[in-house]
């Protein structure tokens, strides 16, 4: 430290006077600063659910009361691949930043050099006899070099390097938000199967009974051979039904594992969907979709970054100034290398800038510009999408909800049919083929009440997908995060 003071005390009065131009002239920075565009807000969502609550902020995927759901939700936010992919993609945007912040300050370095060479005596010039042809050099220097920022270029770019690391911790926390909802809406959809299997197959039992039954009457002549098929119809086709599910299950427990970072595999039961209990609507307002929804945030960090290189783009237009030192010692002999004889220094100061480039960085300014208005556009398009899923959701939440609780009235009611259609059959006042249309439509509508009723609560799942919130910060916390640290500012303000 002592050697560079030495170099800035020697230097020339004219470098010194630039120098302290420029760091008078630091605080000037070009380019337009960062507002946040403005939005059109709806004051309220289509519909009011008189049943909404101030659930947004919790684990709303525990309000369903199955143990082994959360504990997959769990497992998930430890091994999703995807997850892991995008907190990786945080620190590769972290370590931009930190490259990016390093231009603010001098760059120091050290180079050491040793060589020998041997000249021509008959070269030219010629080394005169008894002249010595070998020579020794011995170098060693340490150096400084800063480049001012002027104009604020870096401060740009460093504006932008931030927000790109916000904008992909945003993208981690969507990627949770995914997740969890994902599995939670696959576990749904799989329990929804399970019943759907067991249907089936106790149809299937059922009308195999039957079918034998029918034989043994068949053989006393008491029905026809016709009756006798119709059964044989009605049993093959809840077979065919319970294949065909069974692959689905299938699938439905490999969709799972993959969520789970794990091998394609059977998944752990709890509750029967029948058993779940339907989570609360979080009651919220449009306006906050704004501060929490992570593709929204997302968005505006990329815009922000987008706002910042116009800024950069722009400070081409202006001068650089950079200051270069160096200190360290020259030597012909290595005995001499470190005497106060050899010791060299150097200093300076220079200025850059442009005069015609035939539009390069014009081109760039306008490249920004674009790339601005894009970013602007995207952000207002995601918090239309965002306003029109959520309105999706809650609109769904209700209506299938309804249609839930009406295919079990009308399951309730195809039961009694068939049950009221086999005491007439059996008392002989009605044919088996108006037993056979009950039973297949009652076997129909069970299978369609537990898909609406899955389709409930996928619907309840997508609305906290959603709307969002702080639920994300508690799945958060048991998600593999950024090795480099995760940025505070992402997850808990926005840009203004």
């Amino acid at each position: 430290m002592r050697g560079l003071a030495r170099i800035f005390r020697a230097a020339p009065r004219a470098a010194a006077g630039t120098a302290l131009a420029a760091l008078l002239l630091v605080g000037c920075t070009v380019g337009p600063d960062y507002r946040r565009p403005e939005v059109a807000t709806p004051e309220k969502w289509r519909i009011d659910y008189g049943q909404a609550a101030d659930v947004a902020n919790t684990r709303w995927w525990e309000q369903f009361g199955d143990v082994v759901l959360n504990g997959l939700i769990e497992e998930a936010l430890r091994g999703n691949l995807d997850i892991r992919l995008a907190a990786a993609r945080v620190d590769r945007f972290i370590g931009g930043l930190t490259t990016t912040r390093s231009q603010f300050y001098p760059q120091f370095g050290y180079s050491l050099d040793a060589g020998r060479s041997r000249s021509s005596r008959v070269g030219q010039p010629p080394i005169p006899q008894p002249g010595d042809p070998y020579t020794s050099l011995y170098q060693g220097a340490l150096g400084a070099q800063w480049q001012i920022d002027l104009f604020g270029r870096v401060r740009r770019q460093s504006e932008a390097a931030q927000a790109q690391v916000y904008a992909t911790e945003q993208g981690r926390r969507g990627v949770v938000l995914s997740v969890v909802s994902g599995v939670a809406a696959a576990y749904i959809g799989l329990r929804a199967l399970d019943r759907q299997l067991e249907i089936a197959q106790a149809t299937a039992a059922n009308y195999a009974e039957t079918r034998r039954i029918f034989e043994l009457r068949f053989k006393g002549g008491v029905v026809s051979q016709v009756e006798v098929s119709q059964v044989e119809s009605q049993y093959q086709q809840a077979l065919a039904a319970i294949p065909t599910i069974e692959q689905q299950v299938a699938a439905q427990e490999n969709l799972i594992s993959i969520l789970l970072g794990r091998n394609p595999g059977p998944i752990e039961r709890g509750k029967a969907i029948d058993q779940l209990v339907a989570p609360a609507i979080p009651a919220d307002l449009p306006s906050t979709l704004l501060e929490r929804r992570p593709d929204i945030l997302q968005a505006e960090f990329n815009l922000v970054a987008a706002n910042a290189s116009i800024g950069v783009a722009r400070s081409l237009y202006y001068p650089t100034l950079s200051l270069t030192g160096a200190l360290g010692s020259v030597s012909t002999a290595l005995g001499d290398f470190l005497s106060s004889a050899s010791v060299a220094w150097s200093i300076g100061a220079g200025l850059a800038g442009p005069i015609f480039t035939f539009g390069a960085i014009e081109g760039q300014v306008q490249s920004a510009e674009a790339g601005q208005r894009e970013a602007v556009a995207f952000y207002q398009q995601t918090i239309l999408g965002a306003f029109g899923e959520t309105n999706d959701a809650l609109v769904g939440s209700l209506k299938k909800r309804e249609e839930a609780e009406a295919q079990a009235r009308r399951v309730a009611a195809l039961r009694d049919y068939a049950r009221l259609s086999r005491l007439k059959f059996d008392n002989g006042y009605a044919g088996y083929l108006e037993v056979l249309y009950a039973e297949n439509e009652l076997f129909s509508g069970e299978l369609t009440s537990v898909r609406s009723l899955a389709e409930r609560y996928a619907q309840i799942v997508s609305v906290f997908r959603a709307v969002g919130g702080g639920w994300v910060d508690e799945a958060d916390k048991l998600a593999p995060q950024p090795q480099l640290g995760s940025p505070s500012a992402a997850s808990s303000g926005t840009p203004r």
